[in-house]
């Protein structure tokens, strides 16, 4: 069998012109975005106060995956990352449908991302169609995308950083506030730890809304998969990978469950609805003169930033497919300055399906985007702590004694409770009902992307490996 070495050396070209601090900022940019800015109000409703543990739940998931992939990707850094990881370890045929599902669920979130946008810029210009401000910002971080990684890395710092700090400033605010709060009137309503349990209590909805809310919990944290995308243009991808994987997850738990405790005690949860960022409510309910346009401002912001990170890994997995022989050659081919411009073009897709769903259902358009996105990106998850069974039962038999340099907690009981726990997320898809096309449409999708390998990519894949013969 071929070594790895044969997959990393197809997809250079690449500049490896990433820092450290841009690949912790590319993650947190990727997973700080609608998830927690808008997909937080449908989660809400789902749970009420109870989504605090169902987001500890996906922080615990989120946890273990960053284990499994930063022990892989520290001893394979590449662009094709863990599809590359699954087509070595697993086989070809599952290289090829984890690049696909995944490339296929980020172009759609990326779609959604955008359909946000036109709901933040509603906030202001009600009166603009939506469709309008998705083309305005989509061409502008495709500019981005298309300068260079350099620039990409620059903007995303950028973004990021301004999303930090509007957190930062948010649960300090937010800490503030409850504790000044006066005592709840005579109706019980008010500000305060009280609305945790005064509207229906701790779980209105049952330990199964909770666990519902899971589902979008998972959504929130996807995209904590690109920093291992983005190890094949670090400058030192070792030192940059491992130093993001360490401090990526203990900001994201913090930022998200912190903001979300406070949240909800200023916000009932029957009251967060999704016609505005749960964010902005809280500002106006607060009443700090133009603090809900700050935070609006801040949460546009949030979104162009995963959108801008999503753009970039699902060009870089299109680089991979194509470099792999799995797609089209033109998307494997790079410009003078190193950037796979046909794999961004193709990677636009989602960005017209957002236009036709916001001419099409507007009021509806986010939660169908996120719904028919997210079953290729949690497929993709489940399938990186697979491959984490096959990468380390491997690495143990043919290199007998050798430590990893980073190594995955717990092997292999943590791995087998994070591939359980995903597996689950995915099956609840089918039993609710916003997300009750989820899995079939997946299932179905994942049957093409098996039949287009074994009917075309494997008799040719065959050809070639006799030609060479």
């Amino acid at each position: 069998m071929a070594s790895f070495q044969d997959i990393q050396q197809r997809e250079t070209g690449l500049r490896q012109q990433l820092s450290a601090a841009q690949m912790v900022m590319i993650a947190i940019g990727g997973a700080i975005g609608t998830g927690l800015f808008m997909g937080s109000a449908f989660a809400i409703g789902f749970a009420g106060p109870s989504v605090l543990l169902s987001y500890a739940i996906g922080a615990l998931i989120s946890l273990l995956l960053m284990g499994c992939l930063a022990e892989m990707t520290v001893t394979h850094p590449t662009s094709g990352s863990f599809g590359a990881y699954a087509e070595h370890y697993i086989g070809p045929m599952a290289g090829f449908m984890v690049r696909y599902a995944y490339w296929a669920a980020v172009v759609l979130a990326v779609g959604m991302e955008v359909t946000a946008v036109g709901i933040y810029m509603a906030y202001w210009f009600p009166e603009v169609p939506r469709w309008i401000w998705v083309l305005l910002f989509s061409g502008g971080l495709i500019l981005v995308n298309a300068s260079s990684v350099k620039a990409f890395g620059q903007v995303e710092y950028g973004f990021s950083m301004v999303k930090i700090v509007a957190i930062v400033a948010f649960i300090l605010i937010g800490a503030w506030v409850i504790y000044g709060a006066p005592a709840p009137d005579a109706s019980g309503t008010g500000i305060g730890f009280f609305n945790y349990t005064s509207h229906g209590g701790f779980f209105p909805n049952g330990l199964w809304g909770t666990w519902v809310a899971v589902i979008i919990a998972i959504f929130s944290y996807l995209s904590l998969e690109a920093v291992a995308v983005a190890a094949g243009e670090a400058e030192d991808p070792k030192r940059a990978i491992t130093q993001a994987f360490r401090t990526t997850m203990a900001r994201l738990v913090i930022f998200y469950l912190l903001t979300l405790m406070l949240m909800l005690a200023i916000v009932p949860w029957n009251q967060a609805g999704t016609d505005k960022s749960p964010f902005v409510k809280v500002m106006e309910i607060i009443g700090i003169g133009g603090a809900a346009d700050i935070i609006n401002f801040v949460v546009l912001v949030a979104a162009l930033s995963a959108m801008n990170s999503q753009l970039y890994v699902t060009s870089r997995m299109m680089f991979s497919l194509s470099r792999g022989g799995y797609a089209p050659s033109v998307f494997g081919r790079l410009n003078a300055r190193g950037v796979p411009m046909a794999a961004i073009a193709i990677s636009c897709t989602g960005i017209a399906v957002a236009v036709g769903v916001n001419l099409w259902r507007p009021d509806e358009s986010l939660l169908w985007m996120m719904s028919i996105s997210m079953f290729g990106a949690m497929f993709t998850w489940f399938m990186i702590f697979v491959t984490h069974l096959f990468f380390r039962a491997r690495f143990s038999r043919e290199h007998p004694g050798q430590r990893l340099q980073f190594r995955m907690w717990g092997y292999p009981l943590f791995t087998l409770l994070g591939a359980a726990l995903m597996l689950g997320v995915i099956v609840t898809t089918y039993f609710t009902q916003a997300f009750h096309m989820t899995l079939p449409i997946g299932l179905a999708f994942l049957i093409v992307l098996a039949l287009a390998y074994l009917l075309w990519y494997r008799p040719r894949s065959a050809r070639t490996s006799r030609e060479d013969a």
